[in-house]
């Protein structure tokens, strides 16, 4: 018997996440073969500072349905701060186009706690 063929990650996804203070953003994702793609905030407040861009991110699927991606991430602190880290999802496809899972946040300066929570990936 043939094993079922594991869910496709290439594509663009619209990423909810919801910190466990409360905290929520908007991303895309935008995976590429080979497991190399780009994060990029879609927060509405992060108009504030311009155009946003992109970053580097990688991505890998385990076994089974699991798979991992993760990228540099700056989020906006009010109006005059941002906060730069490491964003890493871990997370399973429920169906091929919808990926739930956990979110860990890793700041990359200073001596903050990281934040962690809850996504959502849905195919854009």
């Amino acid at each position: 018997m043939a094993e079922a063929e594991s869910p496709n990650m290439t594509g663009n996804w619209n990423i909810e996440l919801t910190f466990a203070d409360g905290a929520r953003h908007s991303l895309r994702f935008e995976a590429q073969t080979g497991g190399k793609g780009t994060l990029l905030l879609t927060d509405p407040q992060a108009k504030v500072w311009g155009a946003a861009k992109s970053s580097e991110a990688k991505w890998f699927q385990g076994e089974g349905n699991a798979v991992t991606f993760s990228g540099p991430m700056e989020f906006l602190l009010g109006n005059v701060g941002r906060d730069a880290g490491t964003l890493t999802c871990n997370g399973k496809f429920e169906t091929p186009d919808l990926i739930t899972g956990e979110v860990d946040f890793s700041p990359s300066v200073g001596e903050g706690p990281s934040k962690h929570g809850k996504f959502k990936a849905v195919r854009a």
